[in-house]
């Protein structure tokens, strides 16, 4: 997808598509007395208000149009069959207008159906949150596979558990009643459970209490989850909530759940699907035996070199137990690498995995990873390909996805993981950004430290681990929007550097209005301007669980809207008028990854 180019999809049903072909229909048959037989139309996607259960008071029907739909059936009967004269009634006529064949109008009027069977089995089965093991296996086989939920389950949602944080927000109750809906089991991480809070979320949710800036509180929200929907957002712009609730807290949901799927992998022998592949690790002296330090330059400039500094570099394991690659070059087109020729475990080929993590901590300097693949017996047909990485200063975790290594000679082909055998870590001067040290002052971009704690091999997944609200920075007052972008991005840095598979939601202002009542824009760049309903952004969390588009890919939403003439941000891909409404996969399917 170009740059210019953002994505258009209706997530409803237009009247001229529901005209042509009708919904499913459910049949009614009346009493015996009666001869008369009614169809009620079921709505193949009804619209989401995100207010909750609220009764609604019917519309009166109006008068039969000159040009009406017209629904009559006779039984025929034997004469034996036949009731008696005095007990017969005229067969009726139902007329339908044209409001009443709206797809819109049906999805409301089921919804209110349904919303009344809902709070009844709700009030019979589910009376305490104590509920025994079989009683909640029977209520979910009536309510998910015989009742009214039949019509949204999801394949495998019975199977997956999601933690949704910030579930008393405008976004995570939908999300949660949504979730409820197709037969995810959902926990609530809130931090009071009092009385409001209990009332704003359903029964069946299991509540956990905790702090998303205090570590310790969440090793029991995310046990048994396998997915995180965070819909948290700083009640204030007050500089350390947004850090605490906007960054801090996503770093430390993801640490988290990757400790849990860490612990997972140890019960079973490292054979979980979420366990990675220790490339190296360096707790030891003996762990840098292998690992090489060159220094090299790009060019030669025999005048230049004369008042250069020169350059240098070591790879050492110091007394408090870190290995430290550190060093500077003053060499103008100079650089320092360290290279290892990989050995893997007997059996693993990195073709299987999805990328690389680097754990590491220095001074924030940014470095080149290249990779050798080639045949092992011969070198001399190796090709290189690189990637850069930025760090912090401090310790952070970096991923590189394979997909982002470009290969040094424009002809090579794309990398095959399959056939890597060399890592390589490079420091070069030019295209260092400048960092300020511990005293404010700006360091020497030609000197560098770089500690390594382990490198890793991500497993390639299929779909997304976590979810992540953010925002655009529109309807934020613009004395405050600078610090609340900066929490925000920070946290989706965090996030993308964690290894999970994310996907990352930027959406407009959010507004409190109907679901699935006009088309949404995808789009990549911060361009949007409209808002969007806050149900409509849940639907798209819900619906990024399962959808293998959506892993590692960020990307900003708002309604539809018309741009001046020739500023066109967005084209139309799709309208799909089916039961499944599936928007998510050919929007973001031409959205690039990883931004």
């Amino acid at each position: 997808m170009s740059a210019a180019t953002a994505t258009a999809l209706s997530p409803s049903t237009s009247l001229r598509n529901s005209l042509n072909s009708y919904p499913n229909w459910m049949k009614w048959q009346s009493s015996p007395c009666q001869s008369t037989t009614f169809f009620i139309p079921r709505a193949a996607a009804s619209p989401d208000t995100g207010k909750g259960n609220k009764k609604r008071k019917p519309k009166a029907k109006k008068p039969s149009s000159p040009t009406p739909v017209t629904t009559t059936t006779t039984e025929s009967m034997s004469e034996e069959e036949q009731p008696q004269p005095q007990q017969q009634q005229q067969q009726q006529q139902v007329s339908l207008s044209l409001d009443d064949v709206n797809p819109v109008g049906l999805g409301r009027k089921s919804r209110q159906i349904f919303d009344d069977v809902w709070r009844k089995f709700s009030g019979l089965g589910q009376i305490s949150r104590t509920t025994r093991a079989d009683d909640m296996e029977a209520l979910d086989a009536l309510l998910i596979r015989e009742g009214p939920m039949c019509e949204f389950a999801i394949p495998g949602a019975q199977n997956t558990t999601v933690l949704v944080v910030g579930a008393t927000s405008r976004i995570g109750r939908i999300v949660v009643r949504k979730l409820m809906l197709r037969g995810y089991t959902v926990k609530a991480l809130v931090r009071k459970a009092d009385q409001e809070v209990l009332d704003m979320l359903p029964r069946s949710v299991e509540i956990v209490i905790g702090d998303v800036g205090d570590p310790s509180s969440l090793q029991a929200a995310v046990e048994g989850c396998n997915k995180i929907i965070y819909c948290a957002t700083a009640r204030s712009t007050i500089t350390g909530d947004l850090y605490r609730v906007d960054h801090q807290g996503v770093s430390n949901l993801t640490k988290a759940l990757q400790d849990y799927n860490n612990k997972l992998a140890q019960l079973r022998a490292g054979k979980s699907s979420k366990s990675k592949l220790l490339i190296t690790k360096f707790k030891s002296e003996d762990s840098l035996h292998g690992w090489e330090v060159r220094q090299g330059t790009y060019f030669q400039d025999v005048i230049a070199s004369k008042y250069d500094g020169g350059m240098d570099a070591k790879f050492e394991y110091t007394e408090t137990g870190q290995a430290v690659f550190s060093g500077y070059v003053f060499t103008r087109g100079g650089y320092v690498e360290l290279s290892k020729k990989l050995s893997l475990p007997l059996g693993s080929t990195l073709d299987r995995y999805e990328g690389l993590v680097l754990s590491v901590g220095g001074n924030g300097r940014s470095y080149v990873v290249i990779l050798e693949a080639g045949p092992s017996a011969d070198t001399t047909q190796s090709k290189l390909y690189f990637a850069r990485i930025n760090t912090k200063i401090g310790f952070c975790r970096v991923r590189v996805p394979f997909s982002s290594f470009r290969p040094v000679k424009p002809d090579d082909p794309p990398l095959d993981p399959f056939l890597v055998h060399t890592l390589t870590i490079r420091f070069e001067p030019r295209r260092q950004r400048p960092v300020e040290g511990s005293a404010g002052m700006k360091q020497d971009p030609r000197s560098f430290k770089l500690i390594l704690e382990y490198i890793k091999a991500l497993p390639t997944g299929q779909e997304t681990d976590f979810i992540l609200v953010s925002c655009t920075g529109l309807g934020v007052e613009p004395n405050r929007r600078e610090q609340v972008l900066k929490a925000k991005r920070a946290g989706e840095d965090s996030l993308r550097r964690s290894g999970l598979g994310y996907t990352i939601i930027r959406p407009g202002p959010l507004m409190e209005e109907p679901g699935g009542q006009r088309a949404l824009i995808f789009d990549q760049g911060n361009r949007i301007s409209q808002g969007i309903s806050c149900a409509d952004v849940a639907d798209i969390c819900v619906k990024a669980l399962h959808d293998t588009t959506a892993r590692n890919k960020s990307f900003d939403v708002c309604h539809e809207y018309v741009a001046e003439q020739g500023r066109e941000l967005y084209e139309l891909v799709a309208h799909l008028p089916d039961k499944a409404n599936n928007y998510l996969t050919p929007a973001l399917s031409v959205l690039e990854k990883n931004t």
